[in-house]
């Protein structure tokens, strides 16, 4: 009897991720199989209204690694793909459905997935529940903690991480509670890909040496509301023109509002900088290839990390404490992504910190306070897990206790709120004119006598 025959399933809900996925399979990360289809699923708040990955520009040449290009919207229309998932109980059904759909018969499935703890991931990890799993990430998200306590039964079905080795000095925290194996993407077949996808682009008219401003994802958990985002942006390209660069290339992401980017048009003008805007909402990623800017700068952290460690592009964060202060909850997954590049990155209204290298030397200086070594880096992003997800890391603890006491209550106030390092009983939740009190034996016991008794009363 001959084997059944493999057929894989890469999942991406945007370019970024269908970019990653050809990188891997050109590295040869996923493995054999007979087939691959790629499943597009357009996760935007309204899809209707905002291109699909496979829509975009210079998207044409990744088609050719994949044998089939299906639509998740298309199936299961008119339900959301962000949202749904199938009901156990429906779950059999379902697959019925898509193996007769897709032509799949006694197949084999394996899915590759971007996370794991929301749909649609969710969604085809219960319909094919004998799949085995790879989870891929696009950014910096593989360096913090997974989300919450995953289900062991989804969990374990993970083979490995593929993720786009950010930072090589920094080990990824993301399902290693399962023992995942983390395979980063190569560099270099991650740049071919931007470059093949680059080719198909015109150049836009802009003269060497120009800027490239990254737009947010206004869909976002935790996206800034469009009056502080244009007031974030006006500070960027205040800063871009202090350097002197007036030509700045704006990459709005494909689901950003038309009037914001007139808004931003405007505010450039005002401000004496030529603001060009490219057609279709190319990737930044690949306008970053195409044009070769002189500095990028922007929202996303994960497109920054790669502009600077993958095509080796000066960059430069700004602002970042305005959606730090105000990402909720605290364990949002961009909390890390975001930290990182705080830390890593030079500040754009640092004029004298704004240099040409793309990214800190593993050794070197990062850009939030000047003492940031890559590997205060890992004991900084570790800390931040245990306070994230204390149930997932508690191991993290002690590497936290002692991270948060060696360095100055400027760094822990930064990035670690006092009312969060009280709950966990962590240093720094008191100021240190009150450590003494803390500290003593009577004061401890008394705090104990009234937990005892808080305790007592709400018996």
């Amino acid at each position: 009897m001959s084997p059944a025959r493999r057929v894989q399933v890469l999942v991406a809900s945007t370019a970024q991720g269908a970019a990653l996925l050809a990188a891997a399979l050109d590295a040869g990360l996923p493995g054999a199989a007979e087939e691959r289809l790629l499943l597009v699923a357009n996760t935007a708040a309204v899809p209707e209204t905002t291109p699909a990955p496979d829509a975009l520009p210079g998207f044409a040449p990744l088609r050719r690694r994949f044998d089939r290009v299906l639509s998740w919207n298309a199936v299961i229309r008119p339900l959301h793909p962000g949202a749904w998932v199938p009901r156990a109980d429906d779950a059999p059904l379902w697959e019925r459905q898509l193996r007769a759909l897709w032509g799949l018969a006694d197949a084999e499935v394996e899915l590759a997935v971007e996370g794991v703890d929301a749909a649609p991931a969710q969604a085809l990890a219960r319909i094919f529940p004998d799949a085995p799993l790879d989870v891929y990430v696009t950014g910096a998200a593989a360096y913090g903690p997974t989300p919450g306590k995953l289900d062991p039964l989804l969990g374990t079905r993970v083979r490995r991480l593929l993720h786009p080795g950010l930072l090589p000095g920094l080990r990824p925290l993301l399902l290693t509670e399962f023992g995942v194996e983390a395979r980063a993407v190569p560099a270099g077949a991650l740049r071919a890909v931007l470059a093949e996808a680059a080719r198909e682009l015109p150049r836009p008219d802009v003269p060497e040496g120009c800027a490239l401003l990254v737009g947010q994802d206004p869909d976002a958990p935790g996206a800034l509301a469009a009056d502080d985002e244009e007031r974030l942006q006006t500070r960027m390209l205040r800063g871009l023109r202090e350097l002197g660069r007036r030509a700045v290339v704006l990459a709005p992401h494909p689901a950003t509002p038309e009037q914001r980017v007139r808004a931003l048009r405007e505010r450039a003008g005002e401000l004496g900088v030529e603001l060009t805007v490219p057609e279709g909402a190319p990737p930044p990623e690949v306008l970053c290839e195409l044009l070769r800017p002189a500095l990028v700068t922007g929202f996303p952290p994960g497109t920054l990390l790669t502009a600077g460690a993958v095509l080796g592009l000066p960059v430069a964060r700004c602002g970042t404490d305005v959606p730090l202060g105000r990402m909720a909850p605290y364990e949002n997954a961009d909390r890390v992504p975001t930290v990182i590049a705080d830390a890593l990155l030079p500040d754009l209204e640092d004029p004298a910190a704004v240099g040409g290298r793309s990214l800190p030397d593993p050794g070197g200086h990062g850009g939030a306070t000047g003492e940031e070594t890559r590997t205060d880096l890992g004991g900084l992003v570790r800390a931040m897990a245990f306070c994230m997800w204390p149930q997932v890391h508690p191991e993290l603890r002690g590497e936290a206790e002692r991270f948060l006491a060696a360095h100055p209550e400027d760094r822990v106030r930064r990035h670690f709120p006092r009312r969060r390092l009280a709950l966990l009983a962590l240093p720094g939740a008191l100021p240190p004119a009150l450590a003494p009190v803390a500290r003593s034996a009577t004061v401890r016991r008394a705090a104990r006598r009234a937990r005892a008794l808080g305790r007592r009363v709400r018996g």
